[in-house]
């Protein structure tokens, strides 16, 4: 490849580094960086994989040996279909978990991955605003080209200038339940410890449970 073609491609990565994006480690697990800007990421939970693109990598480093791959989930559970009772939801932000209760009586927990230190998910008590199955995020995703390729990933539309000839693709936030502002709860990828831009992110099967357990008005209590 011409060297005129790469010097983008390599200010791009200079510029992922500088502002702290964790692609700056994609060499060890996606060996066509240069080609792809590895632009599909995966969704894990006991369900299985589900094929994504870019969600929230800041935080994580793919290419460090001690995150080859998401965690087991051991913890997440769910039994609370069929329930009757008033759901209410305690997110703590200590624990990295998620507790559902019907009726007081706890029907189920989940795995998080809340936000990071520059990006806190905020505490206090809310109720669910809005549900959105294949909700997308305005603020992080990619820039393709009108073709879907894939020319700049994990892009922060606040920080990172848009190239010419391309539009914004909104990263996936699937099973969306907004509980203040920009931050809900949503289908994510879960490191092992606070990663997201502030919102909670959960194993696919049980952001659905959950999804299919709230309505609007919902009380969500974040705590530590």
């Amino acid at each position: 490849m011409p060297l005129s073609l790469l010097t983008p491609v390599f200010r791009r990565v200079r510029s992922l580094i500088t502002h702290g994006h964790a692609c700056r480690a994609a060499l060890g697990v996606c060996a066509s960086l240069l080609l792809t800007n590895c632009a599909d990421v995966y969704y894990y939970g006991p369900a299985g994989a589900v094929s994504g693109r870019t969600v929230y990598l800041e935080g994580y480093d793919p290419g460090d040996s001690r995150y080859a791959g998401q965690p087991t989930d051991t913890n997440s559970w769910w039994r609370g279909d069929g329930v009757p009772g008033n759901p209410h939801i305690v997110i703590s932000l200590g624990q990295q978990q998620a507790f559902f209760y019907k009726s007081g009586k706890l029907v189920g927990v989940s795995s998080l991955s809340t936000g990071d230190v520059d990006h806190p998910t905020p505490t206090g008590k809310f109720t669910i605003s809005q549900k959105n199955q294949w909700h997308q995020s305005s603020q992080y995703g990619d820039y393709v080209d009108y073709s879907g390729n894939v020319v700049a990933s994990n892009i922060d539309r606040n920080v990172d200038p848009q190239p010419p000839g391309t539009k914004y693709d909104g990263a996936n936030m699937h099973y969306f339940m907004r509980f203040t502002r920009g931050i809900g709860m949503h289908a994510g990828y879960l490191p092992g410890y606070p990663a997201s831009h502030g919102c909670v992110r959960m194993p696919v099967d049980m952001a659905q449970a959950f999804f299919r357990n709230v309505t609007v008005g919902t009380p969500v209590e974040v705590r530590y």
